[in-house]
């Protein structure tokens, strides 16, 4: 119960004018519910005429320790006067019409509390959703290296739904039940304190059965939902990988190795809903056990004419059965619960990820950039494995600057250091000066663009993807919305990419598909230079950007380069030696330290790491 208020107070608190309305009718619907029952006791007289109706007096003294008897001999003498003067089967339809009135005000007042919880429900979910999504982006990279996308998108899916099909659907049951238990049982100690005495003794019982199942249903659920978890990760990974799945005749192996995680899921999942399914027929057995208990000793006093009367203990019965519907409702939220709560472990695992790339407390604006970029002493390690070690680099404006190396040996970190997509162990990334660490970080990186070896787009039109980096306000856009426009284009031509936008279906607006997978290799790099043109970035890191292209859409996509680094401060990875040979300096790096740097001519006189590379993709 700790950890599920725990969660109530961390998503409700917004919500709480609904949550206010929601008791206010739902206290209603429980006092409506006990008057409209009490036309049971002068229907039951009437019928059987014990002859309580004569006995009725129309005034008593009041006294706080006869009220009861007060307001029955009152009740009782205003049916009597009803049937003085109207007889007793009029009076039995008065009955019934305030009868019908009653419920019908009671049931109205139940709808209008159910009803109020649903904004609740529907909007911790996506508060929830919301937070997770924006946790995810704002996480630094490194997370993600640790982390399978697969498991991820299954706690904002499978595991946030749970939380909404347990937790949230619970919420009308525990804040209706405990005030409808808390009326119905304070009338059942106003009919007859005795006989609810004896009753309370059975109540414990009954909770203590429903809580020794449900704490072991929440250790199931956690091992039930990482092993969704699994399913989904197998899912992700198979639509990434399925044309090495066909090209390796590897279908059955996968479908087999699906089949074995999806088979596991289904017996714990299996298991857990075995468990909850336990709770109705046990709140059903117990409750009825209960009945039949109160029954047989409220007949005794019923029979000894003691403490209470026939009419009244049928009502008595009557409040009694309608506790224990709530009683087992309220069960049944104990079973629930805990498979919300073992899902909502795992959203708090992302949720309260600690990001060490935070945000300076009173960070350095700045809006351009006019020196150099300085790596300083700089050494990093992922883990206990140093990767860089000792970097000494001086990057001035406007020159380009090549890394170059075998793979591992720290390059593509390297130039992730200068827009913090990682913090240094050791040493300082300086910018005109001033420590990254200093900077906001949308201020940072705001001035670097990026053109990486896998062209990064999303499954939207040419003219979005291109404008990504682009924000538009609502009130600007009217006067922008041209010149935008003008700026896609000329972007477009400057990347080569404008005469197959233009010859696609819908020019810009046309889809590109997920990923870009509409367009060859060398038309989704083009279209990423195209946006890193837009953005106009003072500071250009490419990582590689014509590795994976063949020779003519190298060509196109090298001539888009060229465009875009003139006139601004380049920092290029690159394993073909050929489209770096123009840099102002040539940094070797190897096992994480740079061991030779020079221009091409002189690295090649020199007859070391580069002389060798370059011999090698001359062969």
């Amino acid at each position: 119960m700790k950890e599920f208020l725990s969660v109530l107070r961390r998503f409700v608190p917004p919500y709480k004018k609904y949550l206010a309305l929601s008791i206010v009718f739902n206290l209603l619907s429980a006092v409506l519910n006990i008057f409209s029952f009490a036309a049971l006791i002068p229907i039951l007289q009437i019928l059987f005429q014990t002859g309580d109706a004569e006995a009725a007096t129309s005034m008593m003294a009041w006294d706080w320790g006869n009220v009861q008897t007060v307001l029955m001999n009152n009740m009782n003498y205003g049916v009597s006067q009803l049937i003085a003067h109207y007889g007793q089967t009029t009076t039995l339809l008065f009955i019934g019409i305030f009868l019908a009135i009653t419920t019908a005000l009671k049931t109205g007042a139940y709808f209008l509390s159910s009803a109020t919880i649903i904004p609740i429900r529907t909007g911790v979910v996506r508060d929830i959703r919301n937070q997770l999504y924006q946790k995810i982006t704002s996480l630094p990279l490194g997370f993600f290296s640790e982390e399978r996308k697969g498991d991820i998108i299954a706690r904002m899916s499978g595991d946030v739904q749970e939380v909404e099909s347990s937790i949230m659907s619970s919420l009308d049951m525990l804040f209706k039940n405990p005030i409808l238990i808390v009326v119905y049982f304070s009338t059942l100690l106003f009919v007859s304190w005795q006989l609810t005495l004896f009753t309370i003794v059975f109540v414990p019982l009954f909770g203590w059965f429903m809580g020794l199942v449900g704490r072991k249903l929440k250790q199931k659920s956690i091992k039930a939902q990482a092993l969704w978890s699994d399913t989904m990760s197998q899912v992700e990974e198979t639509l990434g990988g399925l044309r090495i799945i066909k090209a390796f005749c590897a279908e059955e192996r996968m479908n087999e190795r699906f089949d074995r995680i999806n088979s596991q899921y289904r017996n714990d999942i299996m298991r857990v809903n075995i468990r909850q399914s336990m709770a109705h027929p046990m709140s059903e057995f117990l409750g009825t056990v209960m009945i039949i208990i109160v029954l047989w000793f409220g007949g005794i006093l019923v029979l000894q004419g003691k403490a209470i009367t026939g009419p009244t203990f049928i009502y008595y019965m009557v409040i009694l059965y309608s506790i224990i519907q709530p009683l087992k409702d309220f069960s049944k939220a104990g079973y629930n619960i805990p498979k919300g709560l073992a899902s909502m472990e795992r959203i708090d695992k992302i949720l309260r990820a600690k990001n060490h790339i935070k945000e300076p407390v009173n960070p350095r604006h700045i809006d351009h950039f006019e020196h150099q970029i300085e790596f300083r002493h700089v050494s990093f390690k992922y883990g206990e494995q140093w990767v860089l070690r000792d970097i000494n680099l001086t990057i001035p404006r406007g020159k380009t600057i090549a890394l170059v190396g075998q793979s591992g040996s720290g390059k593509s970190t390297l130039v992730d250091l200068i827009p913090r997509y990682y913090d240094v162990q050791e040493g300082e990334v300086l910018i005109d000066g001033i420590n990254v660490r200093d900077m906001g970080l949308h201020d940072l990186r705001s001035l670097i663009g990026n053109v990486n070896q896998e062209a990064i787009l999303f499954n939207d039109s040419f003219r979005n993807n291109i404008a990504f980096g682009e924000s538009i306000r609502t009130t600007d856009a009217i006067d922008t919305i041209g010149t935008i426009d003008k700026r896609i284009e000329e972007a477009a031509r400057i990347a080569n990419a404008y005469d197959f936008i233009m010859a696609s279906e819908h020019g810009f607006e046309t889809n590109i598909g997920d990923r870009g997978g509409r367009l060859s290799g060398g038309q989704r790099q083009r279209v990423s230079i195209a946006r890193a043109i837009l953005k106009n970035p003072p500071i250009l890191i490419l990582d590689e950007a014509t590795s994976a292209l063949d020779t003519e859409s190298e060509r196109l996509v090298q001539d888009a380069l060229e465009r875009l680094m003139k006139t601004r401060t380049t920092v290029a990875i690159a394993h073909r030696l050929s489209t770096i040979r123009n840099a102002d300096e040539i940094c070797v790096l190897h096992d994480g330290r740079i061991v030779e740097r020079g221009t091409h001519d002189e690295l090649i006189a020199l007859d070391g790491y580069y002389k060798r590379l370059h011999d090698m993709q001359q062969v």
